[in-house]
């Protein structure tokens, strides 16, 4: 009997004491039993594989723990950041250069990321050369080396066959996305998203009860001159007036208001919050959900560009538009250029090519965009131009210390000024730096209104917020008020304005409007002919009153997706 060195005995220890919180805070913490039962056999399926494998009982413990806990606190980051858990996709996405400046320039996941590059191998490093191999060392080698492969081979098995959506676990799997993307079970989500990484269209029922027809037969409003069209998508933008502790005149800008030139105005319902910027981008330009489309619907710039046919941009070209796209970094990130191209522009001005990046203020963005409007309108002045741009100063994190701010934003704007839940010294910071950015973006947005709005050429200005800004998830605390209409998810409540320097006989005016609404919406305003896609979008809108996956009448909506994808198959195979 060799005694074990006490450096081994502690290395084992530690290794117990990692391996016991990663099963108490990780696997045990999962949303149901079910999934608590999957992570946990997950866990000591891989553990005994390496056990076996290396016949190191503390390095298997530490691989287990570091690997499985880098998961659960990598989920639990990107929930409270961007309201979605780490997903397969993810691996695939989100790793590269671009991923890494935006994790840069929020200092603690910048720390959190450094600390685990540097920190688990130096960890797995020592555990394994610390620890000699042990198991069964007392056998004879061919004895040792068999039991060793059959164990490995076993665990493998195991782990193999857990993973299988058909196998004993069949229940974790298959998820519908909302409940994947908010019960907070880290292990399980990641692990089955591996199963929902192709792409997959709406459940239709067999029999569709109300079958309505899809066709728009009605005369357009249009200028006699065709309008220039404008879109601003604004980064994490929202009016701070749905909060219920926002009534300071820092509150009220300009911008949510309407006036002589408003056609359209109002809360405007997405489908993300804290992040996922693109899909919005998708929403609009496509007129669909990207949640219809399961898990890989996060990553519509990858997966779902490529293959939807009726757009935007192709329906405004084909009404004689030139289409374009001013962004305002660089088209490497998260395969912009290509997912614009996908979506029918002629042309991607890339914003790094202009000094655009992430410190760049919606002055700046105002000043590129009168550059290549002037440019455009003198290359091509009888051609009308669609232009789809987005901001990027409101993008978090919103920690610039208050006292560098101007006056008034220089200190707490709301110091223990609401109840039943103050605001805090954290949403005070935040919400301090967000009204700031406001005050600036509405100075570019009137700026931008004078530009184009005040000429004689007719032109159709739309302009919305693509999701709230997280503050850390923070934002959550603060009550709002929204219509009911709106949906139980206050979170997912931005706006939308549209405007032209024409009139406009009809009047649009909904409670709350879906974002897949947006496009057809700025069409009718422009006068400009429809597509079948965009004729069924516009109708569903005014049935639904501008709801959309939770309009009252479910019948409508499958009608309505029957007609999307089995009748002008507007997704198309891949």
């Amino acid at each position: 009997m060799v005694d074990t060195p006490r450096r081994v005995r502690a290395l084992r220890l530690f290794a117990l004491v990692a391996f016991g919180a990663l099963v108490a805070f990780g696997p045990l913490t999962e949303h149901t039993w079910p999934e608590r039962l999957f992570t946990v056999t997950l866990v000591i399926a891989t553990t005994l594989c390496i056990v076996f494998a290396t016949a190191r009982v503390a390095f298997a413990l530490l691989v287990a723990a570091l690997a499985f806990g880098a998961l659960i606190v990598a989920g639990a980051l990107k929930f409270t950041y961007l309201q979605t858990p780490v997903l397969a996709p993810d691996l695939e996405y989100f790793v590269n250069k671009d991923t890494i400046g935006v994790i840069a320039r929020y200092p603690f996941l910048a720390g959190v990321c450094i600390a685990a590059i540097v920190l688990i191998p130096a960890l797995l490093i020592v555990a394994f050369f610390g620890e000699p191999p042990s198991l069964l060392r007392d056998r004879p080698v061919a004895v040792r080396a068999s039991v060793r492969i059959l164990g490995a081979l076993a665990a493998a098995a195991v782990l193999v066959v857990s993973l299988m959506p058909t196998g004993p676990f069949w229940r974790v799997f298959n998820k519908p996305m909302w409940i994947t993307i908010n019960d907070k079970s880290f292990l399980t989500d990641f692990f089955t998203s591996f199963n929902d990484t192709v792409v997959t269209r709406p459940e239709i029922p067999a029999k569709i009860d109300y079958k309505p027809g899809w066709k728009l037969e009605r005369p357009l409003q249009a200028p006699a001159t065709k309008p220039d069209v404008v879109a601003i998508l604004e980064e994490s933008t929202f009016d701070p007036r749905i909060l219920k502790a926002c009534t300071l005149p820092e509150c009220k800008r300009r911008m949510f208001d309407a006036d002589k030139y408003t056609r359209a105005h109002g809360l405007l319902t997405v489908h993300t919050f804290g992040g996922g910027t693109w899909t919005s981008e998708f929403a609009v330009l496509t007129g669909l959900a990207h949640t219809l489309f399961g898990a890989a619907g996060l990553y519509a710039p990858y997966n779902l560009a490529p293959r939807v046919d009726h757009t935007l941009p192709r329906m405004l070209r084909a009404a004689g538009y030139r289409a374009i796209a001013i962004y305002p970094m660089t088209g490497d990130f998260l395969n912009a250029r290509n997912a614009y191209d996908y979506y029918g522009f002629d042309a991607f001005y890339d914003g790094t090519e202009y000094g655009l990046g992430w410190e760049s203020r919606d002055a700046d963005l105002l000043k590129v965009f009168e550059r290549i409007y002037a440019d455009e309108k003198r290359e091509r002045p009888d051609q009308p131009l669609f232009v789809f741009m987005l901001t990027l100063h409101q993008h978090g994190p919103h920690m610039t210390p208050l006292k560098e701010l101007p006056a008034p934003y220089d200190k707490p704007l709301f110091p223990g000024t609401f109840r039943p839940k103050d605001l805090d010294d954290w949403l005070n910071l935040n919400l301090g730096n967000y009204l700031e950015r406001l005050q600036q973006s509405d100075a570019m947005m009137a700026d931008l209104e004078k530009m184009l709005l005040g000429g004689d050429k007719p032109v159709v200005l739309m302009h919305f917020g693509d999701h709230q800004p997280s503050f850390d998830g923070a934002i959550h605390a603060i009550p709002k008020q929204v219509p009911k209409e709106a949906g139980p998810n206050s979170s997912m409540v931005t706006y939308y304005s549209i405007k032209s320097n024409y009139p406009v006989k009809r009047k649009f005016d909904y409670p709350v409007l879906d974002i897949a609404f947006l496009g057809a919406l700025t069409l009718d305003i422009a006068g400009v002919p429809k597509d079948p896609f965009y004729q069924a979008n516009t109708l569903l809108r005014e049935r639904c009153k501008g709801r959309y996956l939770d309009c009252k009448d479910t019948n409508m909506v499958a009608s309505y997706h029957d007609y999307v994808f089995n009748k002008i198959k507007d997704l198309r195979e891949e």
